[in-house]
C-alpha cells in the first residue's frame, strides 16, 4: 500500500485544486463538444489520465516527494495541451514515437486506467506494416502512484526496447502483482492498443521482472496459447513454498485456501509451457531465483527442461551479458512467430477461469480445484487424438485457413480411446466440433452449454471472481435483521470501498438498492450489502439462493447458523440474470496482511462462508469463519465442497 505522503503547502494545495479543476471542466466540456467524432471522443481517456493522476494525489495524500508535486503540475499542463489538440480535431501523440502514455477505460469500475508505450522510431501509421509487441510487467514499488508511473513512462524507456518492436507497460492497477483486477488490465490495455496500433497477433510476449517476473510466470502459465514467448525474470511463482508456509497444524492456512493456491501458482499449470518457448532469468545470488528453481522442478515432473540464464554473481538485477543473451533468443522467436494451431498441444487447469489452449477450449470440469488436464493431436489428415482427465465438456475449434483435416470425409475423433465420426472442415478450412462427457460415454453435440445452472468460463467463482468484470456494491436502505450485524455489514462495505480505491486504483461504482435498474442487472455483477430485510435486491431473490436468511437463523445445506450472531458471505449466479453475479457481503478477500507480499495476494474465501460477527474483523478475516465451502459444477451444495 502506499505510505503516507509529504504535506502539501497551502500554497501548492491551491495551485494543484485550480488546476485540477480546470482541466476537469475542460474534459467534460469535450464529453459535449466531440460527440459527434466518436474516433475524437475515443481519444479523451488520454487526456483524463492526467486529471486523474494529480487529483488522486492530492486527494489521497500520494505525494511522497517534493518534486512530485511540480512533477503533477507538469502533467496537468501536458493534459490541458491534449485537450487543446482534440478540441481542435487533432491529437498529435497518436501518431508520435518514443515514449507515449496514454489510458483506457475499464470496464470493471469505469476508472480510466494509464499504460505506457514505447513506440519505435521506424513506427510509420499509415503504413500496413504489423508490429511485434512485448509487455513488461514492472516491479514492486509502494510509491508508484499514477503521477510517478506517469512520469517514469515518460522518461525512461525501461529494460529491453528490440527494434522495430512496440513495448506496452501495463500500470496493472499499481502493484498487485497483475492479479485479479490487474489482470483484467492488461487486457484492457492491449485491447486499447490493439485499437490504435497495428500488432502482429503472433508476435506478441510477456517479460518483467521481480514482480513483474511474478506477473510473467502466472500471464505465461494462464494464457499461454495467446504469446509468442514468455521472459520472466526472478519473481515468484507460487506461493506456499516462497512464503515458507505451514500447511499442516494449527498456523496452516484453511483447506478452502489451500485449494485456491491453484488459482496463482503457475508451478500448477508448468503442462502449458509445452505450448510456447520459454526463457527464464534470475542473477546467480539472488534470493527470487526460487522462482526458476520451483518452475524448473515443475517442468522436469511433465518431462520438459527449463532454459534458464543466470547472471554471473549478480544480485537481484539483470546482469549486461545476459540481457543480450536473452534479446538474441526472444529477437529468433519472435521472427519465427506464435504458432496458432500446432498439430499438438497440452492443456491443464484447475478452474475455468483459464480453459483455452489455442485450439482446445475446455468447457465443464469434473470438479474444480482439482487438475483437469486434456492432450490433443492431429495424428493425420482425417484422426485426431484426445485424452482427458477431470475434463466433461470441451471444444476443439480452428479459424479460417487453421484446420488440417481433409476436406473429404468425416475424420474421427478418439476421446479416452473411444472413437467418434465427425463432421469435416468447412471450404474455408474452419473447423468447430464439441464433445460432452456423459457417464463414461463421450458424444459430439451441437453446443458444450447445458439447460441449468452449471459452472463455466467467467461463472465460476470464487467470491473474488465477481471483480473481476463489471460490478456495482448496493447498499441497503431498509432496516436489517439484526441491528449489530447490519453495523458489521456497514463497517464492511465502506472497508470494501475504500480499499478497493488503494489497492485497484479505481472508484467502486455504489449504489442505493432502489437505484438498481434492469440494465445494471444486465451489465453488472451486484455485489449486495445487508440481508433480505434491508436490500431490496436481496429481498427479491432470497429464495432462489442455496441457503435460508431469517431474523432467527441462517441455514446452509443442514447447518444451522443464529442469525444474530453470523451474517453469510456467497457468490451464485443472479437469479434475475444468471449470466452474471450476486455477491452478498463481500469485496475482494485478501485483507491488510496479505499486503506485505503479492505472493498472498490469493483469495482468502471460496464460493460461500458464514461469518461470525462477534469475533471482529481483523487484518486477515472480516470476523471469524465458522463454515466455508465451494458449490459443485451445478451449483449446488455438495458434502465434498464444504467443512
Amino acid at each position: 500500500m502506499p505510505p503516507p505522503g509529504i504535506e502539501v503547502s497551502a500554497a501548492d494545495r491551491a495551485e494543484l485544486e485550480t488546476a485540477i479543476a480546470q482541466l476537469g471542466k475542460e474534459i467534460e466540456d469535450l464529453r459535449e463538444v466531440l460527440k459527434k467524432k466518436p474516433t475524437l471522443l475515443e481519444l479523451l481517456p488520454d487526456v483524463q489520465i492526467f486529471h486523474n493522476a494529480a487529483r488522486y494525489a492530492l486527494q489521497y495524500n500520494e505525494f511522497f516527494k517534493p518534486e512530485e508535486i511540480a512533477t503533477a503540475k507538469r502533467q496537468l499542463k501536458q493534459g490541458m495541451e491534449r485537450a487543446a489538440e482534440l478540441r481542435a480535431g487533432k491529437a498529435s501523440w497518436t501518431t508520435q514515437t518514443g515514449l507515449i502514455v496514454r489510458g483506457y477505460v475499464s470496464e470493471v469500475d469505469g476508472s480510466v486506467q494509464p499504460y505506457g508505450l514505447v513506440v519505435p522510431p521506424t513506427y510509420q501509421p499509415n503504413l500496413p506494416h504489423q508490429y511485434r509487441l512485448d509487455i513488461w510487467f514492472h516491479g514492486r514499488g509502494d510509491t508508484l502512484s499514477e503521477v510517478n508511473f506517469l512520469a517514469d513512462r515518460q522518461k525512461n524507456a525501461g529494460q529491453f526496447t528490440p527494434p522495430n518492436t512496440i513495448v506496452l507497460h501495463p500500470y496493472g492497477r499499481y502493484c498487485n502483482a497483475n492479479k485479479f483486477a490487474g489482470e483484467v488490465d492488461l487486457f484492457e490495455a492491449l485491447a486499447a492498443v490493439r485499437s490504435h496500433y497495428q500488432i502482429d497477433e503472433n508476435r506478441i510476449s510477456v517479460r518483467g521482472f521481480s514482480m513483474g517476473g511474478a506477473a510473467t510466470w502466472q500471464f505465461g502459465v494462464h494464457f499461454a496459447g495467446q504469446w509468442a514467448a514468455i521472459a520472466p525474470g526472478a519473481g515468484f511463482s507460487e506461493s506456499a513454498q516462497f512464503l515458507k508456509l505451514k500447511l499442516d497444524g494449527p498456523e496452516a492456512p484453511p483447506w478452502w485456501e489451500q485449494k485456491l493456491f491453484h488459482l496463482y501458482d503457475a508451478t500448477d499449470y508448468a503442462a502449458n509451457l509445452f505450448n510456447t518457448p520459454l526463457v527464464a532469468y534470475n542473477g546467480e545470488n539472488d534470493g527470487q531465483k526460487q522462482a526458476a528453481d520451483m518452475m524448473e522442478k515443475a517442468l522436469a515432473a511433465e518431462g520438459a527442461r527449463l532454459l534458464r540464464i543466470v547472471g554471473p554473481k549478480t544480485g537481484h538485477s539483470y546482469h549486461p551479458d545476459s540481457k543480450v543473451e536473452i534479446d538474441r533468443i526472444l529477437d529468433a522467436i519472435a521472427e519465427r512467430g506464435r504458432d496458432p494451431y500446432p498439430r499438438e498441444l497440452r492443456f491443464t487447469t484447475w478452474t475455468l477461469a483459464y480453459n483455452q489452449m489455442k485450439w482446445v477450449t475446455v468447457d465443464a470440469l469434473g470438479q474444480h480445484w482439482e487438475r483437469a488436464r486434456l492432450n490433443a493431436e492431429i495424428e493425420t489428415e482425417r484422426s485426431v487424438k484426445v485424452e482427458t482427465a477431470n475434463v466433461t465438456a470441451f471444444t476443439l475449434d480452428f479459424g479460417a485457413g487453421g484446420c488440417p483435416l481433409a476436406l473429404a470425409g468425416k475424420p474421427v475423433v478418439t476421446i479416452d480411446g473411444q472413437k467418434l465420426p465427425v463432421a469435416g472442415p468447412l471450404s474455408d478450412r474452419s473447423w468447430r466440433a464439441h464433445f460432452r462427457r456423459n457417464g463414461n460415454q463421450w458424444a459430439v453435440v451441437e453446443s458444450p452449454v447445458t439447460a441449468g445452472l452449471r459452472k463455466v468460463h467467467g461463472l465460476q467463482g470464487p467470491v473474488d471472481d465477481a471483480f473481476l468484470d463489471s460490478f456495482i456494491f448496493v447498499t441497503p436502505t431498509g432496516t436489517p435483521l439484526v441491528a449489530e450485524v447490519g453495523q458489521w455489514v456497514a463497517s464492511e462495505q465502506q472497508r470494501a470501498i475504500t480499499e478497493w480505491r488503494r489497492h485497484f486504483r479505481g472508484d467502486a461504482q455504489v449504489r442505493k438498492d432502489a437505484d438498481i435498474t434492469e440494465a445494471d442487472i444486465a451489465a453488472s455483477n451486484l455485489i449486495l450489502w445487508g440481508d433480505p430485510a434491508s436490500n431490496k435486491i436481496l429481498a427479491r431473490i432470497a429464495d432462489k439462493l442455496p441457503l435460508k436468511w431469517t431474523a432467527e437463523s441462517i441455514v446452509v445445506g443442514d447447518k444451522r447458523f443464529a442469525a444474530t450472531t453470523h451474517a453469510p458471505i456467497l457468490i451464485f449466479p443472479n437469479p434475475l440474470n444468471p449470466k452474471r453475479y450476486v455477491v452478498l457481503n463481500s469485496g475482494f478477500t485478501f485483507r491488510e496482511f496479505d499486503y506485505l507480499n503479492n505472493a498472498r495476494q490469493i483469495p482468502k474465501l471460496p464460493d460461500y462462508a458464514v461469518v461470525e460477527t462477534t469475533t471482529p474483523p481483523d487484518f486477515r478475516y472480516p470476523g471469524k469463519i465458522v463454515w466455508a465451502g465451494f458449490f459443485n459444477e451445478a451449483w449446488a451444495l455438495s458434502a465434498e465442497g464444504q467443512r
